[in-house]
């Protein structure tokens, strides 16, 4: 790995000008591409002409990740231990193996987050016989967006509680992969299965 420096002149395409320009390197305030944060005093190249950043190099990958990983929340809660047993036995249904619990919890936390109707049959899962128990198990999620998720969960469903919240979501699950199974359901969640395995 080449390890520029502030003031070094390299050659690259710039956008904005539509040519190869010199780009300078400078330290700089890079947004993020989602815009959720901005990361102060990164190395980077700017055009010459426009002064757009057109570059960034590879030693400045750290910072940058540094920021991401910081922005990550997680989110803990304790459950009933046959819940956690259902999410492993719906992960194998999946053909994935036990470490595909989080990221489908994490599937549908958003899928369910996005969708425009209320949230109602979630309330429906907290009623039942496998709601209920002695909570001996954690469950742990973490990610950028995990907390915004809940929180508009609970708005739609009408739920305060995170620990119902995750009560709920597994007890979808469950209905989905084990008790009532649809072909298009199944396809849907091995086709994500299959991009983490």
């Amino acid at each position: 790995m080449k390890i520029y420096k502030v003031g070094d002149v390299v050659k690259a395409v710039c956008h904005t000008c539509k040519s190869v320009q010199d780009a300078v390197f400078r330290l700089s305030d890079v947004p993020l591409s989602d815009n959720s944060c901005t990361v102060k005093n990164v190395l980077v190249g700017c055009c010459r002409s426009c002064n757009e950043m057109i570059i960034m190099p590879q030693q400045s990958a750290p910072l940058i990740n540094k920021k991401i990983t910081a922005q990550k929340k997680s989110l803990e809660t304790r459950v009933p231990a046959h819940m956690v047993d259902i999410l492993k036995a719906a992960s194998q249904e999946l053909g994935a193996s036990p470490e595909f619990t989080t990221p489908l919890i994490k599937y549908y936390l958003h899928i369910l987050s996005e969708q425009e109707q209320p949230l109602d049959d979630l309330l429906e899962y907290l009623e039942s016989d496998l709601a209920q128990g002695t909570s001996q198990k954690r469950i742990s999620v973490k990610g950028r967006f995990v907390a915004e998720e809940v929180s508009r969960i609970k708005l739609k469903a009408n739920i305060q509680s995170t620990t119902d919240i995750m009560k709920a979501v597994v007890l979808r699950i469950n209905n989905d992969v084990l008790v009532k199974p649809t072909a298009k359901t199944l396809s849907e969640l091995r086709s994500v299965a299959a991009a983490f395995s």
